[in-house]
């Protein structure tokens, strides 16, 4: 057992979080949200969990081009209006203690809103619209556009941005050959089928300061014969920590409709530990973790550096301080809820 626990501090580069409890990305499909702009919803909604205690939130899957939402109503970053409405919840993160990340996205051929691309002309179902098969105007047109989007979300203030390479979406799609059946460079062998995840990587590294940290989010696994898998995760996160890459978020699945994924506590535990031990990386472990005890020992364990949770944040808000209590860690009340505390 280390000593290391859910509320130690965790430096990654040149910023530390108060502790290893943070909420993952969870989009909001607002109603609210018009062209990509956040509102006074978004504000409220992540600045309570940074009243709450997290360590560090996760702005939802943030799309870096109008074609790459997920709906009509995701939070966009492709230009500077979106950034300027970003700002101030960046603001309320940082004086509250959490530090303010966010998830740059292409939804790829799940997208909700016309002109979806993938790297090739398969739609993720019959209900979905075919995508084109991109081309190479395309892949450099999506290479620029994150690249760009993280600029913006540093002039935004964020501290940490993580690269969407999950669930299905567009860099995932790459990743695997169930949907990636390209004959050129960017399909085939593994090393093609990750190219265009590292040229993202390569290029928003290159506009990100040496001082902050960078993540990826992938999956780890497809849940399928023949798909995308723990192995090549293990192989891919080792080349991400070469193009700086600080800390690999490990989700799984998302890739197709009829996935059969095995479902329990923690369930996807076993391949955040699988990475940091094989890839020696820094990772964050997300999925049915809701009970306190659960979340410190996957820390105190050393199966992940940090614990994501999202519908236990829905859920109750304050659930860090919650867990702090549960566990008898000092844990800062804002001076507003003493009261009730």
């Amino acid at each position: 057992m280390s000593a290391t626990h859910l509320f130690s501090p965790l430096q990654l580069r040149g910023i530390t979080a108060r502790n290893r409890l943070w909420i993952s990305p969870m989009c909001q499909y607002s109603v609210f949200a018009e062209d990509g702009v956040a509102t006074d919803w978004h504000l409220v909604h992540l600045g309570s969990r940074a009243v709450g205690g997290a360590g560090l939130i996760l702005v939802e899957a943030t799309a870096v081009e109008p074609r790459g939402r997920i709906s009509a109503r995701d939070l966009g970053l492709w230009n500077d209006t979106q950034a300027a409405a970003l700002a101030p919840i960046v603001r309320f993160l940082t004086r509250h203690g959490a530090i303010p990340a966010i998830q740059l996205a292409h939804a790829g051929r799940k997208a909700g809103v016309p002109g979806a691309i993938g790297p090739s002309a398969l739609a993720f179902s019959p209900e979905m619209a075919m995508p084109q098969a991109m081309t190479r105007a395309d892949i450099e047109r999506v290479v620029n556009a994150f690249r760009a989007a993280a600029g913006r979300a540093l002039e935004a203030g964020f501290q940490v941005v993580e690269i969407h390479s999950a669930h299905g979406y567009l860099l995932h799609e790459y990743l695997s050959p169930i949907s990636n059946r390209r004959t050129d460079a960017y399909g085939g062998d593994f090393d093609n089928r990750i190219r265009l995840l590292l040229e993202v990587t390569r290029a928003v590294r290159a506009v990100w300061p040496e001082r902050l940290p960078l993540f990826v989010r992938i999956s780890a696994t497809d849940w399928l014969d023949g798909g995308w898998n723990v192995e090549q995760s293990v192989a891919l996160a080792g080349r991400l920590a070469a193009a700086g890459v600080d800390l690999i978020d490990v989700s799984s699945g998302g890739l197709v409709p009829d996935q059969q994924i095995r479902l329990g506590p923690g369930y996807q535990v076993p391949f955040a530990e699988r990475i940091r031990r094989e890839a020696d990386i820094a990772t964050a472990a997300v999925g049915l973790i809701t009970q306190a005890r659960q979340a410190d020992a996957i820390v105190r364990e050393g199966r992940a550096d940090a614990v994501l949770i999202g519908r236990q944040s829905l859920r109750d808000p304050y659930w860090p301080l919650r867990v702090a209590r549960e566990l008898r860690y000092e844990a800062p009340v804002p001076f507003q809820y003493e009261r009730g505390w």
